[in-house]
């Protein structure tokens, strides 16, 4: 199990305090392209699911374990809405990373009443710095 949960201004705020903290992005390549991707300075992108099957990644672990990132790394995991980054930072736990969190809420949050991402909670929500291609 990783170490919690974390709001994405935490996040935010550790990544500013922390020079050797490293967010990992999980989602997906389309995710990446068409939603936005926080823009902070140590983004590293690494699906946890595989993009369209969206089978778990086979070698996730193994292309965290190629950046050669220390152990005790603060490692925070984020994905759309929270969930699939917890099985990443918890996979990376398993794996012996001793300091991975889980980024709650997400990119994109919940769903608002017209059914849309983006406005209720989130990094996006919590008017976090973000980048589109």
């Amino acid at each position: 199990m990783h170490q919690g949960d974390i709001l994405p201004a935490e996040a935010f705020k550790r990544l500013q305090n922390n020079p050797s903290a490293v967010l990992i992005d999980t989602r997906t390549q389309p995710e990446w392209t068409f939603v936005g991707v926080p823009a902070v300075e140590r983004l590293v992108r690494i699906s946890w699911q595989v993009f369209p099957a969206m089978n778990i990644h086979p070698r996730f672990v193994e292309e965290v374990e190629a950046l050669g990132l220390p152990k005790d790394t603060e490692i925070l995991c984020i994905c759309r809405s929270g969930a699939r980054s917890a099985s990443a930072a918890s996979a990376l736990t398993n794996a012996g990373y001793s300091n991975c969190w889980n980024v709650a809420e997400g990119f994109e949050g919940d769903k608002d009443a017209n059914g849309h991402r983006g406005s209720v909670g989130g990094w996006k929500a919590a008017k976090l710095p973000w980048m589109q291609s």
